[in-house]
């Protein structure tokens, strides 16, 4: 059984899907929680009322990861407040899903801003944090499917999952003496996110008929229980690496 008590772990996005099921299976495992939202704040207050039914300290911190500032002010938070970082999962993304012949200048830039450049200004506020940690600091984020495959309405988010596998490895050359830093690549999970996607019926679809899992299908805690995994100690020798969660669905046509 993992056992992180006594380690504190901030969520970025973690008001719902993948990222509230990731901040409920840190606190099982014993570690206190920060939860972060950009806009769910009704939401993000019943995690953290869930959170301390477990016995754990919980933090709520409404930050848009697609500001400089505000990821500064948050780290600032954190180290007046409370004074240790073991665990960082970057999970807050975008979608804006729409063809890319009909994309602007902004929407390129939001991608990016809050899928890949959080990524670097989390790491870089909160790095002096996690090498203090007890252990190994350990930092996880988020891609998906499109960062190596086409999907309808998804060249930009599947661009910028591209770009933070890459600059997931690059941060692990950088800070990787200290800390760990590695990738979820999660399949199709039925989020509020991924509903909103085109032709989201007939993806779900196609999941279910090329799963390995039989009438399993995957959902948000099984990508949690992945992340579990790479903010334990028992990942302490995979370094910047994307670890596939699909049930198989990616490696036949």
């Amino acid at each position: 059984m993992i056992d992180l008590t006594g380690k504190i772990a901030l969520v970025t996005g973690s008001s719902r899907g993948i990222g509230r099921a990731t901040a409920l299976k840190l606190a099982q495992a014993g570690a206190d929680i920060i939860v972060n939202y950009a806009t769910s704040q009704a939401a993000a207050m019943e995690l953290a009322q869930e959170i301390l039914s477990m016995g754990r300290q919980v933090y709520v911190i409404k930050a848009d990861m697609g500001e400089e500032d505000d990821i500064d002010c948050m780290m600032d938070f954190i180290k007046e407040n409370i004074g240790q970082l073991d665990i960082l999962v970057s999970n807050a993304a975008t979608g804006g899903f729409r063809p890319l012949l009909k994309s602007k200048r902004a929407h390129f830039h939001t991608a990016m801003d809050i899928n890949v450049l959080s990524l670097i200004f989390l790491v870089r506020a909160a790095y002096p944090l996690l090498a203090q940690s007890q252990g190994r600091g350990k930092v996880v984020t988020i891609s998906s499917h499109g960062s190596h495959m086409a999907l309808p309405m998804y060249g930009l988010i599947g661009g910028s999952k591209a770009a933070l596998e890459s600059v997931a490895r690059h941060l692990t050359l950088e800070v990787g003496d200290h800390v760990n830093v590695n990738v979820v690549k999660a399949g199709l999970v039925e989020t509020d996110s991924t509903r909103k996607i085109p032709f989201s019926d007939r993806m779900f679809a196609e999941r279910d008929t090329k799963s390995m899992m039989g009438q399993r299908v995957l959902e948000a805690d099984d990508v949690a229980n992945t992340i579990l995994f790479l903010c334990s100690p028992l990942s302490d020798l995979i370094q910047g690496e994307t670890l596939t969660v699909d049930g198989g669905s990616a490696i036949h046509v």
